[in-house]
């Protein structure tokens, strides 16, 4: 069995037994396989990328090809009980829309994002006068699929200002859980879970 990412083991250990779920940018269906193994959940991806398409079919997975930005309306209304959207909502167009598109398909939703304003980004920022490559933001600036760079207060400003309703929430600094306390400046990753 495959590792997963510590957003992805968040979210797994989050997820009821028996639920339907949908993974929206489900990468190679990591998460997903773990859900039908672990917790017997009807899970069903959409995913932009062929080659993780056909890594995530060849592993026995429900996962269709599709953009987030365009497809998600084709899902009837909660038509699951959770929509996940684990490290894809920077690279979406509005942010926004996904997020109540989810809460309109799912029941609840999960949200995990690098946040743009941990303090090694920062520092990058400051000191170097480049955006920054770390581990967990491995891309450059002109090649990287992030075209919005969300902070953990700017996506609380946008759950409250949109009024959706935040069950829980969790930070990761490296690869393990952090405080809430300062979590804008200490925490690498976020993960949010969402209801309507």
């Amino acid at each position: 069995m495959t590792k997963l990412r510590p957003d992805l083991q968040i979210i797994a250990d989050n997820i009821i037994p028996n639920s339907r779920v949908l993974d929206i940018g489900c990468g190679d269906g990591s998460l997903m396989a773990a859900l039908r193994d672990q917790k017997q959940a009807d899970a069903r991806g959409l995913e932009i990328d062929p080659a993780n398409v056909a890594t995530a079919v060849s592993r026995g997975l429900s996962v269709v090809q599709g953009n987030a930005d365009t497809d998600l309306s084709a899902y009837p209304d909660g038509s699951f009980d959770y929509a996940i959207l684990s490290q894809t909502l920077q690279t979406t167009r509005r942010p926004d829309l996904i997020i109540n598109e989810l809460l309109r398909i799912g029941k609840q939703a999960f949200v995990s994002f690098p946040n743009f304003a941990h303090w090694r980004v920062r520092l990058a920022l400051f000191f170097g006068g480049h955006m920054p490559v770390t581990r967990l933001l491995p891309e450059r600036w002109y090649d990287t699929p992030n075209i919005h760079h969300v902070t953990i207060n700017d996506f609380r400003a946008l759950v409250r200002d949109a009024k959706f309703h935040q069950e829980k929430e969790w930070f990761l600094s490296g690869d393990k859980q952090t405080g809430h306390a300062m979590a804008n400046l200490l925490a690498e990753h976020a993960v949010f879970l969402l209801r309507s």
